[in-house]
């Protein structure tokens, strides 16, 4: 199947299945580029006869401001980034996650807007900047603000990533976890996942590795 008929029947389960199936649309909206945007934007009109801005155009809510983030967004891939902003919007983020239990990040026009426009490099500055003013890598952060959204949905995203880019990114993936983390992808995933479901995410990594 091609990445973009994939992404594309990821949106239309993300919508079908409605609030619980969310994190979908922010992962593509997050992580693809401009050009794979708008190849999941053609490919699901082909496969569902109508575009996906018609789609949203009848929803409220959440779901209408991600669907908009989707198909808007024009994602910056260029290698410049401006460190003022980058250091802003390290605090918008940690607001939102401050808030969490308060209101969803996902409601947040600044949180959407950041994560669906900036470049990588934009993003790693924020995260740098947010460990040098709060003193804590947002990851761990998250993960206590989202501990008990985890297990079932944290093993279908982790799958999802590992399938759809494994013929994209994924070296650039496993490079930058080992950095951060100082250990190696396919050695955390056999410390952590078990069975077939360990065989099969590790047989994956090692194959592009």
């Amino acid at each position: 199947m091609h990445p973009w008929e994939r992404d594309a029947r990821l949106v239309h389960e993300a919508i079908t299945k409605g609030p619980q199936a969310y994190g979908l649309l922010i992962e593509i909206a997050c992580t693809r580029s401009s050009e794979e945007l708008l190849g999941a934007r053609k490919a699901y009109q082909s496969l569902f006869n109508q575009s996906i801005e018609d789609v949203a155009s009848r929803l409220e809510g959440i779901e209408r401001k991600l669907l908009v983030a989707l198909v808007s967004s024009y994602r910056y891939e260029g290698s410049q980034v401006n460190e003022g902003i980058a250091r802003s919007e390290a605090t918008t983020l940690a607001i939102a996650v401050k808030n969490v239990d308060k209101k969803n990040p996902i409601e947040d026009d600044g949180i959407v807007r950041i994560l669906t426009t900036r470049s990588k490099l934009h993003l790693k500055a924020v995260v740098k900047y947010y460990k040098e003013i709060y003193g804590k890598n947002i990851d761990e952060v998250l993960n206590d603000a989202f501990k008990d959204d985890a297990d079932e949905n944290t093993k279908e995203a982790l799958t999802r990533v590992i399938v759809t880019r494994s013929n994209v990114d994924m070296k650039e993936i496993i490079e930058e976890f080992d950095k951060q983390y100082k250990v190696p992808l396919t050695q955390k995933i056999e410390d952590v996942a078990l069975g077939n479901y360990k065989d099969f995410l590790v047989s994956l990594i090692r194959r592009v590795a």
